[in-house]
């Protein structure tokens, strides 16, 4: 019987004889990694090109524009694709419930909030010297 030999690779230790080669692993990066990367990238680049071909950074009309169109176009959509895939795969897949109608101005509703945020962070100074006065005053009636 030959004598065994301790060699480490990566992590696991693993015990090898003398005359015996030490398996090779295939990289796993070597393959997965530019596929997962290629696809992440081009779902990136292809959501950045839809945002910049509709407009949807521009002008509140354009957004609420595209968001009407695409209330109108997902819907079907969805439904075709899941006719789709259950033809394919033979699986019975439940029709989904009707999307919520949307039916207030985006524009309106945007704007108030931003100006309720920014009154609030713009009396957090005053508020805050108000509320550290008045607890100054109640720990000097505290410790009298």
């Amino acid at each position: 019987m030959l004598p065994k030999q301790r060699v480490t690779y990566g992590k696991r230790p693993a015990t090898l004889r003398k005359n015996q080669r030490l398996a090779r692993r295939e990289p796993t990066l070597g393959r997965k990694a530019p596929d997962r990367f290629l696809l992440k990238g081009s779902v990136a680049g292809g959501a950045t090109y839809l945002v910049y071909d509709q407009d949807l950074l521009g002008p509140s009309d354009k957004s609420e524009a595209a968001l009407r169109k695409a209330q109108e176009v997902v819907p079907p959509a969805v439904h075709q694709f899941s006719q789709y895939v259950s033809q394919q795969t033979g699986l019975q897949i439940p029709q989904l419930p009707a999307p919520p109608k949307i039916n207030f101005p985006i524009r309106e509703s945007w704007n108030s909030g931003i100006i309720k945020v920014m009154s609030a962070l713009s009396a957090v100074p005053s508020k805050a010297q108000e509320y550290s006065r008045e607890g100054w005053q109640y720990v000097k009636e505290r410790t009298k």
